[in-house]
């Protein structure tokens, strides 16, 4: 089994609605406030496979905090109906002034009624604080049951995957899995905390404006409303055009992402091979597919706002023009004209709104699904009901007619037996694929084995917690792993409340401590997030220190040495012999020093131990392992050592 520490996989698979190349904030409909830029309307939704399915899932988390959004609901429509009552009051203000001038200019010397038109802009002031109050409200709630479902939604995604199986992790990429538990949980935050509360107020404000158009004039209203369905065809006209342009752009943006992470960290590999001029021109390549889609993208979608507001504006014509006549035959007021115009303008915006919300609520949902899945995966087998535990761990393994596959029907180890016993250090050669990481793995219980029994101390492991259980072993892998931390930090991660003194101890017993003396802050030295700051022998050497540090009753080394030198690796196993008095020790090595040094030696092949004994009986037997031994000296053999001993 191998640490490693990958990047998240940058790619088009997790589009974020709202963001990317044409996705931010523009102009609405109606040329005020904020709606959809165009690009909003060409992205590509991500739509959900089951969306009635885990639309009720997703409200099964809003749910408890049904009392506050009612609350919100509540405040959302006081806030939008005192909004919307204010441009009538305007009008009417409007049309007082319009009169006094009238009778101004008749020879009426008092003609302003100054005390309604001040009682009136009272109102409007009132009117529109009462409606910002409720509108703060509304937004302080939501912003808490919000947090507070996204916050549940988060913790159980950690708990789900505290509890599931390698096997999960072995067939998904680290990014899908970062993407599920970041990207899918921030998109649905995104929605509850905006998208929801912007919804209830466009369709608050959608009714109501009808509702006031209708009591100024029914025909001004219906001119208004035939113009929306040119609107919409002109939306489905572009946003389909649009959209495949979109969709190649969020795919080459994706490679693109790929190609300069993928050369950046392998920046000194492309340097040494010569092969700068290659990568160029493959990132130029990416980059001219990315420049047509996104032109061609951006310069579509950018065609909406000038139709539509085209369109508006024909409508605001036909509504003066209307207006106009209506008000020389004393029909309506000319304040009425001036607040349907605003009317118009509250009209269109929020509508342009409310299409763009449906999508956004369509990729939420999808989102919402892609995480449901992940809950709903197939956990680990439970724990033990009555747990057994070892108060004092010796370290005697034994395998009893196990049998392990990765596949039901593909079975790699089958009817396995080995008795190890307390303080043998055990060496595990063989080729390729033959089950040496598989049976480490087994032993920790990464894995759940088909058929057999694996015991510690007698004990079965799955009669044992997996935390307690795995506490009895230490790991030295051959692909290392270190935080983005101190170097005394990383030491220290062996056994929490590791003093000063342990922590130099276990670095010297590693043959670390000299090399980190001579870095510039010692034990106080940052290693960054890649630990590159470091040579790679020196981070195998630290997380040799971090197992040394455990103090483990069975220590597992799987190519531990590999990135050491031959004069340091003696050190180290001079220093694991010494540690190593009275522990129980699987190595996966190809250094036939350490093959020497084994108590045991198992030999692997297709899933079996086909022969063990020590250095000196197997080379006796002239066996498997002869050859394997032999196959250094000759060059040939029946098995290179390069694929003999590699894990």
């Amino acid at each position: 089994m191998s640490e490693e520490h990958k990047a998240p996989q940058t790619g088009a698979d997790t589009p974020r609605p709202g963001g990317g190349p044409g996705g931010g904030p523009g102009p609405g409909f109606g040329g005020m406030g904020k709606g959809p830029g165009p690009g909003m309307m060409g992205m590509p939704v991500q739509k959900a496979k089951n969306f009635k399915g885990s639309f009720r899932r997703l409200i099964g988390y809003l749910y408890p905090h049904r009392v506050k959004l009612l609350a919100v609901l509540l405040t959302a429509i006081l806030s939008t109906v005192f909004s919307i009552v204010s441009p009538k009051l305007m009008g009417n203000a409007t049309t007082k002034i319009f009169e006094g001038v009238m009778q101004k200019m008749n020879g009426v010397t008092d003609a302003f009624d100054f005390s309604y038109i001040i009682q009136l802009i009272l109102i409007l002031i009132g009117l529109y604080v009462i409606s910002a109050v409720f509108g703060y409200i509304q937004q302080y709630i939501m912003a808490g049951v919000a947090q507070k479902t996204v916050y549940d939604l988060r913790k159980a995604v950690e708990d789900k995957l505290s509890r599931l199986p390698l096997t999960f992790f072995d067939k998904r990429t680290h990014g899908e899995i970062l993407s599920r538990a970041v990207n899918d949980v921030d998109n649905i935050s995104n929605t509850l905390q905006q998208s929801l509360t912007q919804l209830i107020t466009s369709i608050v404000t959608i009714l109501g404006v009808i509702v006031m158009m209708l009591t100024i004039s029914p025909l001004m209203t219906v001119i208004l409303l035939l113009t929306l369905p040119l609107s919409f065809l002109v939306i489905k006209a572009i946003a389909s055009r649009s959209q495949k342009y979109f969709i190649g752009q969020q795919k080459e943006l994706g490679e693109l992402n790929g190609h300069v992470e993928q050369m950046y960290t392998g920046h000194k590999i492309v340097k040494a091979f010569g092969h700068e001029d290659k990568s160029i021109a493959e990132f130029d390549q990416i980059n001219e597919k990315l420049y047509h889609s996104g032109w061609k993208a951006q310069f579509i979608s950018g065609i909406m706002m000038p139709l539509m507001t085209f369109i508006n504006n024909i409508g605001y014509v036909l509504i003066c023009v209307v207006g106009g006549i209506l008000v020389t035959r004393n029909a309506i007021q000319i304040g009425d004209i001036q607040a349907f115009i605003q009317y118009a303008r509250q009209f269109s915006m929020p509508i342009a709104q409310t299409a763009n919300i449906a999508n956004i609520i369509q990729s939420t949902i999808a989102s919402a699904e892609r995480i449901f899945e992940l809950l709903d995966e197939e956990e680990e087998v439970p724990e033990a009901v009555h747990e057994k535990v070892i108060p004092a761990p010796k370290g005697n393994v034994r395998f009893q007619n196990v049998k392990f596959g990765y596949k039901k029907d593909a079975p790699l180890i089958e009817n396995m037996n080995i008795d190890v016993k307390q303080g043998q250090t055990i060496a595990i050669v063989g080729p390729t694929g033959a089950g040496k990481t598989t049976l480490i793995n087994l032993l920790m219980r990464f894995y759940e084995i088909d058929e057999g029994t694996i015991t510690i101390d007698g004990i079965d492991i799955t009669d044992m917690k997996r935390g307690k259980l795995r506490s009895m072993f230490g790991m030295v892998l051959q692909d290392t792993w270190l935080f983005n931390g101190t170097i005394r930090d990383n030491i220290a991660y062996g056994r929490e409340g590791a003093t000063e003194e342990e922590i130099v101890q276990a670095a010297q017993a590693a043959h670390a401590d000299h090399f980190i003396r001579t870095l510039p802050d010692g034990y106080d030295t940052i290693l960054n997030e890649e630990a590159s700051n470091i040579s790679q022998g020196q981070k195998q050497l630290l997380t040799i220190a971090r197992a040394l540090l455990a103090d483990p009753a069975i220590m597992i080394l799987d190519e531990a040495t590999s990135s050491v030198d031959t004069r340091t690796e003696v050190y180290i196993q001079k220093a694991m012999h010494h540690l190593m008095q009275g522990r129980t020790s699987f190595v996966i090595a190809h250094r036939l020093s350490t093959i020497r040094d084994a108590d045991l030696i198992l030999v692997m092949n297709k899933g079996s131990v086909i022969e063990k004994g020590s250095h000196e009986e197997l080379l006796a037997n002239e066996g498997f392992y002869a050859d394997l031994y032999n196959s250094q000296f000759t060059g040939g053999g029946t098995v290179p050592l390069t694929t003999a001993y590699t894990t």
